[in-house]
């Protein structure tokens, strides 16, 4: 898998250098100056929030929330222990990029987080690790260990009265646990499953404290703003999309991988990046914010600019930057009745309309798939997915109806060809 090196946070990285990760090359590349210009200037932290919402950063892990205005919420003044944790749990299906900032560039993830428990008054994080990249979490372990060693963690870091001290958490692989909440209950030992909101993490959070929740890539684009200012930032972008983003290609692509790009690119730039249709085949649809965003076909895709403003314009979403490139042999039931096997499976039970209704979507996309479906089955689809989304304690719902809905919107003739002709409209045989 390919990472190419462009704008932030994969800038002047050789990640054929397998000690790139490794904090003597950080510094080399100017880490933790941007927590030492902190130290040096006894900049505020009003100043570094104010900053921060100079630069336009919003939250990269799905939800595109203002990151300055987050950590505003956090109560400094409010003694007793607070907390800052990165959501590294990364599990949904095209979703890769923060599992090579953890296996390149983990210092900027833990230099953020240094400067984003100083500025929210916050003394302990937590990084939560998707279980499933175990060989990252034991990398990130020794990185945080570097840190220490170097003085960049612990009590009065470099005399500066700033206290810090940061710890990996590796989860067990379970999807739920990406949801803030979920993530918090697990990180407590407890089964993980959403809490009700309100009350909000910025209030009541991890062990009942205050706690703000960022993402990876969130956090590992702080050491630039704060380094080369907030302005700088938000000019390798666009207007209400400041900064770069990675994006994840995948599919039937020449060369999937990760890709930092201003936020405005257009798809079909970052199409060309990644080497264009493999085998030259013609592209039919996209998703591209990851598996719970809805499926956009080519015609809209060739048109869209990638940030936040473009994608959702064009009726999906960027989520977390994951593009999943679809070409004209897939077929759109079939790779619709995967999906829907996947928010079944990952549904964690608490609440009945996510849990029966997940499955039963995935029961009826099935059958229409292998040949036993009704034409009422569409209209019975969209009927589910109106009892499931806005429904439940947490957005898996909306997320398994989000392409339900779109697949079906944009790729109607499929579905009605499986059903009424017993057969796949584009490979004329059952998938």
């Amino acid at each position: 898998m390919a990472v190419y090196n462009n704008g932030v946070i994969f800038d002047n990285i050789d990640t054929n250098d397998p000690n790139c990760w490794k904090i003597e090359s950080y510094i080399k590349r100017g880490g933790y100056s941007a927590l030492k210009k902190i130290i040096d200037q006894k900049i505020t932290q009003e100043a570094i929030i104010a900053e921060i919402k100079l630069s336009g950063l919003r939250g990269r892990g799905g939800a595109g929330f203002p990151t300055g205005l987050k950590w505003s919420f956090m109560p400094r003044a409010l003694q007793g222990q607070k907390y800052l944790v990165c959501n590294s749990d990364e599990g949904e299906p095209g979703t890769f990029k923060d599992l090579d900032i953890l296996k390149y560039n983990p210092h900027s993830l833990i230099e953020g987080m240094i400067i984003g428990g100083y500025t929210m008054g916050v003394t302990i994080g937590y990084n939560y690790i998707h279980g499933e990249i175990f060989e990252i979490y034991e990398q990130f372990e020794l990185a945080l260990e570097e840190a220490r060693k170097n003085g960049y963690l612990g009590k009065n870091i470099f005399n500066s009265g700033i206290n810090y001290e940061l710890f990996a958490h590796h989860g067990y692989g379970a999807y739920i646990c990406g949801e803030e909440t979920a993530l918090l209950e697990s990180l407590e030992g407890k089964k993980g499953q959403p809490r009700f909101k309100p009350p909000f993490p910025a209030s009541f959070g991890l062990y009942a404290k205050p706690t703000t929740i960022n993402n990876t890539e969130t956090l590992a684009s702080i050491p630039f703003i704060i380094k080369d200012g907030g302005e700088n930032f938000y000019n390798k972008g666009i207007p209400n999309n400041g900064g770069t983003k990675l994006f994840s290609v995948s599919g039937s692509v020449v060369k999937p991988g990760n890709y930092e790009v201003p936020l405005g690119t257009p798809f079909t730039k970052l199409l060309e990046m990644a080497g264009g249709m493999r085998n030259n085949r013609k592209l039919k649809a996209v998703i591209p914010g990851g598996s719970s965003a809805p499926v956009l076909p080519a015609d809209i895709m060739n048109n869209c600019n990638m940030d936040y403003d473009s994608i959702a314009k064009a009726g999906s979403m960027l989520g977390s930057g994951a593009v999943i490139v679809i070409n004209e042999d897939v077929c759109m039931v079939k790779a619709l009745e995967r999906l829907a096997y996947f928010y079944h499976e990952e549904s964690c039970g608490q609440c009945t309309p996510c849990r029966e209704g997940t499955g039963w979507l995935y029961d009826i996309i099935h059958r229409i798939e292998h040949g036993n479906g009704k034409i009422e089955d569409l209209e019975l689809l969209d009927t589910i997915g109106n009892q499931m989304a806005g429904r439940t304690i947490c957005a898996l719902a909306d997320a398994a109806v989000f392409p339900v809905r779109s697949f079906i919107k944009h790729f109607k003739h499929e579905f009605i060809h499986h059903i009424e002709h017993k057969k796949c409209l584009v490979n004329h045989k059952w998938c």
